[in-house]
């Protein structure tokens, strides 16, 4: 005897399986985070700089909203371990330093990482550039943490041309080392490119590409510094590098242009710290400092976030959120449900971005290490440091600034 199907709860089954496939597919966004590495605060046309041409950063900066209190750590490790964990790095011992080779530790594997979680939701998950956050097991390495496929440097200060850091090769393609030539910054964009046309239309994509330009060794090509003779030594070289990666972030746009991907696509770029040597090299602006202290110049960057018809364009939020949030507002966004086992420090800062709504903070811890730190509560930020004279008393420097009046 057949069974008898219902044709009404076949229908319902039916929408209701389209409705799903129209969820997992149309309503994850694409997302692609790109990370540049030591950039000055002033040192792209969106933040105000007149002598370094970004024309596709700017580009992209006005079709989004420019995130004007974004804060990072003041290191390269410590702020990749805060984007890929909604978590300080003081709660895992990241807090302090960059990570080296031969360094026998990295990001602890019991920490739920981003790319992890967006897989579990049927994302294609990328990474492109540098790492950072330790290879002394194969267990720390990028594929092992929850990306399909990494092509780039575990390491920072990796030359240019070479790929070599202070004599030892660390180019990789999903573990394996390679040899190849070129500049690492049009090769990161090209590897990009080629991840995005490759993509399924059907699958959302998540691509991590983490720069190492702007950071030295500062290397570019001439044809790149050329345009900017006006300017000196290392600050001119330095703009050749801006103009490099300027380049490879418009050929990354053009490619989500040109496989129809531009409309569901969630574009998200930040600095990983300050920039260092500010006046210089780098640029950072008004803000005091750079690149390794807790002060501004050392921790609030250059960042927006694009999304056509989802995130205004040519708008501005002037309110403090911090790189540990994105982990947190993306796995909501993307409709991720599962069990997050350790305490987020990360808050949504979807409605801050979209709606003008306020901070969700309501304070933001700067850093705290072995002789400084700093948090930044509404509009105060205090600095601690402390230091021990030779005659070993201790000395302590208490500085507290209200940034919206002093953002010096």
């Amino acid at each position: 005897m057949k069974a008898r199907i219902n044709p009404i709860l076949a229908i319902v089954c039916l929408v209701g399986t389209f409705a799903l496939t129209l969820f997992a597919n149309d309503n994850k966004p694409d997302i692609v985070f790109i990370l540049a590495d030591d950039l000055g605060n002033k040192d792209v046309g969106f933040n105000g700089c007149t002598e370094i041409k970004t024309p596709n950063l700017d580009k992209l900066a006005a079709a989004g909203t420019v995130l004007s209190q974004f804060y990072v750590q003041p290191l390269c490790s410590p702020t990749r371990a805060s984007l890929m964990t909604g978590r300080y790095p003081i709660r895992y011992g990241l807090q302090a330093g960059v990570i080296k080779p031969g360094d026998k530790y990295g990001l602890p594997l019991n920490e739920q990482m981003l790319p992890q979680r967006l897989h579990d939701v049927g994302y294609s998950t990328f990474a492109v550039g540098k790492w950072h956050l330790g290879e002394f097991e194969k267990a720390y390495w990028p594929t092992s943490r929850g990306f399909d496929h990494h092509y780039g440097f575990l390491f920072g200060a990796i030359d240019y041309f070479e790929h070599i850091r202070y004599g030892i090769p660390d180019w990789w393609r999903d573990g394996k080392p390679i040899k190849e030539a070129g500049y690492t910054t049009h090769l990161f964009g090209d590897e990009a490119v080629r991840i995005i046309k490759a993509q399924s239309k059907d699958k959302p994509l998540f691509l991590y590409t983490a720069f190492n330009a702007v950071h030295t060794p500062l290397q570019a090509q001439e044809n790149y510094t050329s345009p900017y003779k006006l300017l000196k030594g290392q600050r001119r070289t330095y703009a050749g590098m801006m103009a490099a990666l300027d380049e490879a972030v418009g050929k990354i746009v053009a490619a989500i242009d040109e496989t129809g991907r531009r409309k569901n696509t969630l574009f998200i770029f930040s600095s990983d710290n300050g920039g260092p040597a500010p006046g210089k090299i780098t640029d950072n602006g008004i803000f005091r400092a750079g690149k390794g202290t807790v002060y501004e110049g050392g921790v609030r960057v250059c960042a927006f976030a694009t999304w056509e018809g989802k995130i205004k364009a040519g708008a501005k939020v002037d309110e403090p959120m911090h790189m540990v949030d994105w982990y947190p507002t993306l796995l909501k966004l993307v409709g991720d449900s599962g069990t997050q086992k350790l305490p987020l420090d990360g808050r949504d800062i979807w409605p801050t971005i979209t709606e003008g709504k306020k901070s969700p903070h309501s304070e933001l811890l700067v850093n705290i290490q072995g002789s400084s730190g700093a948090v930044h509560v509404g509009d105060w930020k205090l600095v601690i440091h402390t230091s021990v004279s030779p005659d070993k008393k201790k000395h302590e420097k208490i500085e507290l600034f209200n940034l919206r009046v002093d953002p010096r």
